[in-house]
């Protein structure tokens, strides 16, 4: 496994990072297709056993229970000083106006939840799962900056927002004199490529790390495009989000992989490894296989030929959160 740097920081990830939206309790408002904490547990060690040790996580996945599944896997077989762990804040946890969002009040509330669940008396990087626009970027700003002096985490990041959302919130942090975003993750994959128009530029001129989700496209570019899956008739995003991608790419996908001799995962995840800019990408596992796949991707190198033919049947489309 190598390791990265995470944008100007020396804080070092692995090169594939391991995603929890994959377990917990469907009671608790998770997907029907989640996994128990026992298969957590399973997955968990097996990626520290290869050398995975990062980790992202949400507040909002499973109503909590998948912090509360990383925790106990994690500490059951690492120690806390070697792994690398991350979570989100934003999205609805309760009902009521600070059950959700960025306000100081709920940013103070939710850290305090997810160390909780999490175990830890910190993470490693704290980020904000969407912008609020509801919540001065002032307020959530100063809120997160005192959650790092506080020492509850060590680093702040962002997800899913316009370029000049996440530029704003950066000249507001610095112009105060506040702990700044290092890392931005976003959506990016073969099937979805916006962020290339003014994202990716922007992390790559400000040194700030790319730590892409669903690298996959929720496992479309692993299958035929008339294939289904567990979560994709669960999950109605899963839908939504590729219903106007081009079937062409999947078949790309499927065509380099043969001739390979490895995975349609392997290559898809290849291709986002291959952009510069990204720093890893989450992969998120349900099957055994799937991380295998993760793990040897990082030593999978495209050819120029292979990733301009890959890229080569993208056509834009709107911008989505």
């Amino acid at each position: 496994m190598r390791y990265v740097k995470l944008g100007n920081t020396g804080l070092q990830v692995s090169a594939v990072i391991l995603g929890s939206m994959s377990w917990g309790d469907p009671a608790r408002g998770g997907f029907e297709w989640v996994l128990d904490e026992k298969a957590a547990q399973q997955f968990v060690g097996a990626a520290l056993e290869a050398g995975i040790t990062t980790v992202d996580t949400a507040n909002v996945y499973s109503g909590g229970s998948s912090e509360e599944f990383t925790g106990r896997a994690l500490w059951s077989v690492a120690k806390r000083e070697d792994v690398v762990l991350a979570t989100k804040v934003y999205n609805r946890m309760r009902p009521g106006p600070y059950g959700a969002g960025l306000s100081r009040k709920a940013i103070l509330h939710e850290i305090d939840a997810s160390l909780t669940r999490l175990g830890t008396d910190y993470v490693d990087l704290y980020q904000i799962h969407r912008w609020d626009p509801d919540v001065p970027i002032e307020e959530t700003m100063e809120a997160l900056h005192d959650v790092v002096r506080a020492g509850k985490a060590r680093y702040l990041g962002a997800s899913t927002m316009h370029a000049w959302q996440f530029a704003k919130a950066q000249h507001v942090a610095e112009l105060h004199g506040w702990t700044k975003f290092v890392s931005m993750q976003p959506q990016y994959n073969l099937l979805y490529r916006e962020e290339e128009r003014e994202m990716l530029p922007l992390c790559a001129d400000q040194g700030v790390g790319v730590i892409p989700w669903s690298p996959l496209a929720r496992g479309r570019l692993t299958r035929d495009w008339e294939q289904s899956s567990a979560r994709q008739e669960t999950d109605p995003r899963s839908v939504s989000l590729y219903r106007d991608s081009d079937p062409g790419i999947v078949e790309t996908v499927a065509r380099i992989a043969a001739v390979r001799g490895v995975s349609r995962a392997q290559v898809a995840l290849a291709w986002v490894m291959a952009n510069p800019v990204v720093t890893a990408p989450i992969v998120g596992v349900t099957k055994p296989a799937h991380l295998e796949d993760a793990i040897a991707a990082v030593d999978l190198e495209l050819t120029p030929e292979e990733y301009d033919a890959l890229a080569a049947g993208y056509q834009t489309r709107p911008i989505a959160f």
